[in-house]
């Protein structure tokens, strides 16, 4: 489902149980995410329901390298010729995409987890854990990103070791990816939180990072799982904070 204009020139595909988004600027696109395996369909729908060409995607951003972000990364690479960029840190998981790090066993989480079953399965019949390995990226640490949007890289280490949030200060926008989120796809809850142990490298980096996402005092905050956040970055990480890991 496209979702336009979740902030100014910002574009959300709730794209089962993923979210990615499409930044507007003056004619060209950045792509933030790449969802599931079977997303690249998607985009192709989104695209036209934009009246866009696939010419107008400038850039791809990965907010980490988790399976279930780097869906349709190798074929715009590849057949369009678009750089995909991601921090330094998750690069080997970009070519590894399975191999990823998670502080708690993942078997107990599929087998208690009842409000989970319905993502799980979605996962499962959309192929989220076998993405294509993206054969090239551009890196990056800090700063400031030159792909339409210019948006400002905000590091949000513990969720993956490189994740990072992306901000569009002059729109009032803050993509998080996973660093938080409003639906944990591993136990189905809903609400401001961190993603559980099953798929978080260090939880206690991933609450400490929540700080570095309040401190951008982002008006709207946009989550990699669940619904857009309104009620300010500082809220958002709050409520997190106080749910703590699980």
């Amino acid at each position: 489902m496209l979702m336009e204009n979740v902030a100014d020139g910002v574009h959300c595909v709730q794209d089962g149980y993923v979210n990615w988004f499409v930044v507007e600027e003056d004619g060209r696109l950045t792509l933030v995410d790449a969802g599931l395996g079977d997303s690249w369909k998607t985009l192709r729908r989104v695209l036209i329901q934009l009246g866009r060409p696939p010419e107008d995607v400038g850039a791809l951003v990965l907010t980490h390298g988790h399976f279930d972000h780097l869906g349709f990364a190798e074929h715009v690479r590849s057949r369009w010729g678009v750089p995909v960029y991601v921090h330094e840190d998750d690069a080997p998981l970009t070519r590894h995409p399975r191999q990823y790090g998670h502080e708690r066993a993942r078997t107990p989480y599929f087998l208690t987890q009842v409000k989970a079953a319905p993502i799980v399965a979605s996962f499962l019949w959309r192929r989220a854990w076998w993405p294509q390995p993206i054969e090239e990226v551009h890196r990056f640490r800090d700063g400031e990103l030159p792909v339409p949007g210019s948006p400002r890289i905000v590091p949000t280490p513990g969720h993956t070791l490189g994740h990072c949030a992306l901000h569009f200060p002059d729109r009032g926008a803050l993509v998080v990816g996973d660093a938080v989120v409003t639906l944990d796809p591993y136990r189905g809850t809903r609400g401001p939180q961190i993603v559980s142990g099953a798929a978080t490298a260090d939880e206690e980096r991933a609450l400490a990072s929540l700080n570095a996402i309040a401190e951008t005092g982002a008006p709207t905050v946009l989550v990699g799982h669940g619904e857009p956040w309104y009620g300010g970055a500082q809220a958002l990480a709050d409520r997190a904070l106080l749910r703590g890991p699980s």
